[in-house]
């Protein structure tokens, strides 16, 4: 396998900001890949931390970075009650200083009648989204709003899109034609919607229709050019779609059996590559480009051993990269789903990984980065500890890799 340090053919997601920043989950491509960038091999608590800000309450979404700015949202509990009330929040800071800028509450979620979040989740897991002066901030069944990345001045929000959540939320949005859109999988409704990006009004909401025997998952879709037309691709329980933004219309759907759906798609080669969640994930690689139900014809292959539930997969020139929850790490050939070499990286893993400066980077659930260089074999340059519990995937910019733990927001930076 050769060091792979050519770009994805046929997919490139479409980008919504500057490539310099990282304005949404997995970056400006939607993959993980920060080509450009050159962030440091090796941190530590006290090595190459430019800046930490603490964060307070709790929040698994991933930090993003725009013009100079980095934006998260926590939940910060309003008592010591086990079904606490809590204050949605989203916060900005200067990524030069890690300084706040501002610090708003969104939503406020009544403790009484919130439904239960799984122990691993939290009440704000979804990744903000950043286009231009507005930062759409996604709570999954408590709402969705769009800020002035300013000073977080409440531009819409929108809290009608309610259904019944199993274990909270989780997905992000993705911004394309205008539309933000995300996905509805809860135990009453499973839908795709996509919102107005001016104004938060719906513009289309297409039903899956896959009865799924366990309906709820955590999906972010992608946004690909198929036939030179954007396609939105959205994995949901039992199911994966490709859609028309303009209109939300089914193009084709492909069934398969799994639920609990959290790793976002990455797309290459003319196909989309995705797990299929819980109990026994699968990995797929299927053919895009057809029309109607394709399931019997575009499968192109699958995967038992080596399929995540959690951490995205990671795609590379013809080499894809999963990390499983248990620390297994397998490099598949992208094209026939070949296992290439596995190699057991330690630890628990909910983080995507990302590829900058050659290197690819894994966070473990204990905190530690691990960095390797992606090639014919294993080849790790180096294993950080930042010593405290992190499941969101990183940000990256420049020279500077950002790090979100349960404490708080680090830069990284070599000297």
């Amino acid at each position: 396998m050769s060091r792979l340090l050519f770009p994805l053919l046929a997919f490139v997601a479409l980008p919504v900001a500057a490539s310099a920043d990282w304005p949404q989950f997995r970056g400006p491509t939607a993959q993980g890949h920060a080509d450009k960038a050159d962030p440091p091999v090796t941190w530590s608590p006290t090595k190459n931390v430019r800046w930490r800000t603490a964060v307070a309450g709790s929040g698994w979404s991933s930090p993003v970075v725009a013009g100079g700015r980095v934006y998260v949202t926590t939940a910060v509990p309003q008592s010591e009650e086990k079904k606490a009330s809590q204050s949605l929040r989203a916060l900005c800071l200067d990524a030069a200083t890690g300084a706040v800028l501002w610090d708003v509450e969104v939503f406020f979620q009544d403790g009484k009648d919130a439904p239960p979040i799984h122990s691993k989740n939290s009440h704000a897991s979804p990744t903000p989204l950043v286009d231009g002066d507005r930062v759409y901030v996604h709570f999954g069944h408590m709402g969705t709003a769009c800020l002035s990345t300013r000073d977080g001045a409440k531009l819409w929000e929108t809290r009608e899109l309610r259904y019944a959540p199993v274990h909270g939320n989780g997905g992000s949005p993705v911004l394309t034609h205008n539309k933000l859109v995300f996905s509805i999988d809860g135990a009453d409704k499973q839908q795709v919607v996509a919102l107005d990006a001016s104004t938060g009004k719906v513009a289309w909401a297409t039903p899956r229709d896959a009865k799924p025997a366990r309906a709820f998952s955590f999906g972010t879709p992608l946004v690909v050019p198929v036939g030179g037309k954007d396609q939105l691709l959205s994995v949901g329980s039992d199911v994966v779609q490709g859609f028309e933004p303009d209109t939300g219309k089914e193009v084709w759907r492909v069934k398969f059996s799994g639920y609990s759906i959290v790793p976002r798609p990455v797309a290459g080669h003319g196909m989309i590559f995705f797990s299929s969640g819980y109990d026994n994930p699968v990995l797929y690689a299927v053919k895009t480009g057809g029309t109607g139900d394709v399931t019997g014809t575009h499968v192109a292959w699958t995967a038992k051993e080596g399929a995540p539930r959690n951490a995205s997969p990671l795609l590379i020139g013809d080499a894809l990269y999963c990390v499983t929850d248990g620390g297994l790490l397998t490099c598949f050939d992208a094209k026939t789903g070949a296992a290439r070499w596995d190699q057991n990286v330690k630890g628990a893993y909910s983080a995507s990984p990302v590829y900058a400066g050659g290197r690819v980077y894994l966070l473990a659930e204990d905190g530690t980065g691990v960095v390797f260089k992606p090639g014919e074999e294993y080849e790790e340059l180096a294993r950080n500890r930042l010593e405290e519990k992190a499941q969101a995937s990183y940000a990256v910019e420049g020279r500077a890799l950002f790090a979100r733990t349960a404490k708080a927001v680090y830069r990284l930076e070599a000297k």
